[in-house]
């Protein structure tokens, strides 16, 4: 534990916990006084399962004990919540325990460049092609691989007979279409539907990606599935 003193004078700070058999950093937070230190404690003293408590029980039934970093300290609430997000961005969510990305992330997490101008000068959504808007936003994760969007992209939809006339499929993330996919033939999920298509031709995707489609939907709109010149 810290003492007073040193509670005193380091404010808020970002520390990470590391696992001394192989150096792998498993968690990243932000907090006040001994924070740092209140995760081995809930682990010894609680019976509930987590990635996080149970790699920490783990290390300590090896024999060995969490090591404990402070990142920075000497912070503002809003900037350990900034510096806490980054780091949780660089690692990868998926590398560690946290259950939640970092403040803010979804907005102002990690990008590629492409996306950071898509963010802030995307065109409006145009085009003359019978195609399908469907929004990911319940599936959509940083890290997803191109296979990763594409499966998430083709099912399982709640479709019309409008769906045959379609020819592509346009995968859309708060407000941005991300991806194309060229329709090749629709397949029954029971009562939904999927497609089994490709990555649409350099010229489609160049068209009708990373293209903003705010104000296309109608306020309140639940529907995931948008059809445009069908």
């Amino acid at each position: 534990m810290f003492p007073q003193s040193v509670i005193e004078q380091l404010d808020y700070y970002v520390y990470f916990l590391r696992d001394p058999s192989n150096e792998e950093i498993f968690y990243v937070g932000k907090g006040k006084g001994n924070r740092v230190f209140e995760h081995v404690g809930c682990a010894l003293a609680d019976v509930t399962e987590s990635d996080k408590l149970d790699r920490i029980r783990a290390i300590k039934k090896s024999g060995k004990a969490v090591e404990h970093f402070v990142l920075r300290h000497g912070l503002t609430e809003h900037a350990a919540f900034e510096v806490e997000a980054a780091i949780i961005d660089f690692v990868g969510i998926h590398n560690l325990s946290n259950l939640q990305a970092g403040h803010y992330s979804t907005d102002f997490g990690i990008k590629t460049t492409e996306e950071v101008v898509a963010m802030y000068s995307a065109p409006p959504f145009e085009t003359d092609q019978p195609v399908l808007l469907i929004n990911i936003n319940k599936l959509f994760d940083k890290e997803m691989t191109e296979s990763d969007i594409y499966e998430a992209t083709r099912k399982s939809w709640l479709v019309g007979p409008r769906r045959n006339k379609a020819k592509y499929a346009v995968a859309t993330y708060r407000g941005l279409t991300r991806e194309v996919y060229a329709i090749k033939e629709w397949y029954r999920i029971g009562d939904r539907w999927g497609f089994n298509g490709e990555r649409a031709d350099e010229d489609t995707r160049s068209s009708l990606r990373y293209k903003s489609i705010a104000g296309m939907a109608k306020r309140g709109a639940a529907n995931p599935i948008r059809y445009i010149n069908c």
